[in-house]
């Protein structure tokens, strides 16, 4: 499964992109404005960063208007993907930026049937929202899982990108569900990041190499000395003396 960043914040795409894990971005006009600055601008900023698919959103309420801002959006730069919602004219704008190959991202899907609307009209992502769909009392993950199922059985190429996601149980629900990419916001990638037990052992590790030179445990071990009374490891990788085995 693929990791978009749902985020119109550059220093915040910046941080995870540095991670090696960023396939995209995904933005919505709400993040835009949150983010204070020109559409455009963040969009190229973006682009030049990542490398990956960046879903724009219209604001058009038409068909017409929708894809004459989709054309637009998508001149930008040739990561950009157009978001539309997921109404009889979004489908309709979906229908006419595929036939001039432009890629689409089907936005605010909240059913199975919704779905294979948007396949039909050729979306290049569909965008089910497990959060909110919980958030009502149905099972969002589910969702995903019977969007993949309908996909796969009708050999349909949509991708599922699984949005409104809310906490790192989100992304591994998805994950097990099928989605083919997960759109994260940067609070859960920082919590996804995170668990006691890895702090834990970095710790003791550190703590154990420091006692080789008795250095402080912020030494390098590049640093430490080799003192075989301080404890460390032989060349052959064996623990000497005030040493620990993992």
């Amino acid at each position: 499964m693929e990791f978009f960043i749902d985020t119109a914040i550059v220093d915040e795409i910046r941080e995870i992109n540095e991670w090696g894990v960023l396939s995209g971005v995904t933005t919505n006009p709400s993040l835009i404005v949150a983010s204070g600055r020109d559409f455009r601008e963040v969009v190229l900023e973006i682009a030049e960063m990542v490398g990956g698919a960046i879903s724009a959103e219209v604001t058009s309420l038409d068909a017409a208007g929708m894809i004459k801002e989709g054309k637009e959006v998508a001149a930008w730069h040739k990561d950009v993907v157009v978001k539309l919602p997921l109404t009889p004219a979004g489908l309709q704008a979906c229908k006419a930026l595929t036939r001039e190959g432009i890629k689409t991202n089907v936005t605010l899907c909240f059913s199975v049937p919704q779905a294979l609307l948007a396949a039909r009209a050729g979306a290049t992502y569909i965008s089910p929202f497990a959060g909110r769909v919980d958030d009502v009392g149905w099972d969002g993950i589910e969702l995903i899982r019977q969007i993949k199922e309908a996909y796969v059985l009708g050999d349909i190429q949509t991708k599922v990108l699984a949005a409104s996601i809310r906490h790192p149980m989100h992304v591994q629900q998805a994950a097990l569900a099928g989605a083919d990419v997960a759109t994260i916001p940067y609070k859960v990638f920082t919590q996804m990041i995170k668990h006691p037990l890895t702090q834990a052992g970095l710790d003791g590790f550190m703590k154990d190499w420091a006692k080789r030179a008795g250095a402080s445990p912020e030494t390098p071990a590049s640093e430490a000395g080799t003192n075989p009374q301080a404890g460390g490891v032989t060349p052959q990788g064996q623990p000497t003396q005030g040493g620990s085995k993992q």
